[in-house]
């Protein structure tokens, strides 16, 4: 029976189903048999299975904002970022196989980049670096070299755990697929320059020689 079937219900299935059996093998009439239903009760709250991975990312990622350790706050940039950076590895840690999508899935926005990859996020993590004294430019740096080192550490750690690194979806529709207003975060819109500017040559170069520096290190 579909009475009392939500989307929050259905969701929190998915992601059940997913931490089992990974997402290549979600279907719609599999989590229909899962939750007990017809795969059609499932379609009167998302469109298909695309649409119900797209939730599943959007909720994993915007749930991390209500993470006791983010809400804390934090008394400085380098305790901020170790706490995202816990923060997000947590997720990682309880949903290996679906965090991969996070990794995959067509962003909001080109210039979003995973794992923080939801508009709210890069508002949150842009803002909260202001407010320790970076520069709209340190800021989006930081953003990009941090979710560059989340990106690389915890897929490696998830696909160790059973994630399977599936290729990336492309997503013809571009900046068009934004489901989320933006100019209702002022941090995002005032540095939407910055945050569109490509410079992943640099970002490569300085990331390969911070590497090697640290190689040069006793016992690097």
């Amino acid at each position: 029976m579909s009475r009392g079937l939500t989307r929050t219900r259905i969701l929190e299935a998915a992601i059940a189903y997913i931490d089992t059996h990974g997402p290549a093998s979600l279907t719609m009439r599999r989590l229909g048999s899962h939750l007990g239903v017809e795969a059609m009760a499932l379609y009167r709250h998302v469109a298909g299975k695309d649409q119900l991975l797209a939730a599943v990312v959007d909720g994993l990622i915007d749930e991390l904002l209500d993470d006791p350790r983010i809400i804390a706050g934090a008394d400085s940039w380098e305790e901020y970022l170790r706490t995202v950076a816990h923060a997000m590895r947590g997720l990682e840690t309880d949903h290996p196989r679906a965090f991969p999508l996070i990794a995959t899935r067509p962003p909001e926005a080109p210039w979003l980049r995973p794992p923080l990859r939801s508009i709210r996020w890069v508002e949150h993590f842009l803002s909260s670096l202001l407010s320790h004294g970076f520069s709209p430019r340190q800021a989006v740096r930081a953003y990009k070299a941090f979710t560059s080192f989340l990106l690389g550490a915890l897929l490696l750690e998830a696909a160790s755990r059973g994630g399977e690194i599936p290729p990336v979806a492309n997503d013809s529709k571009g900046a068009s697929a934004a489901t989320e207003d933006p100019t209702h975060h002022p941090t995002v819109m005032e540095l939407s320059d910055l945050l569109s500017a490509d410079h992943a040559d640099c970002e490569f170069s300085e990331g390969l020689d911070s590497l090697i520096e640290r190689l040069r290190l006793p016992g690097g």
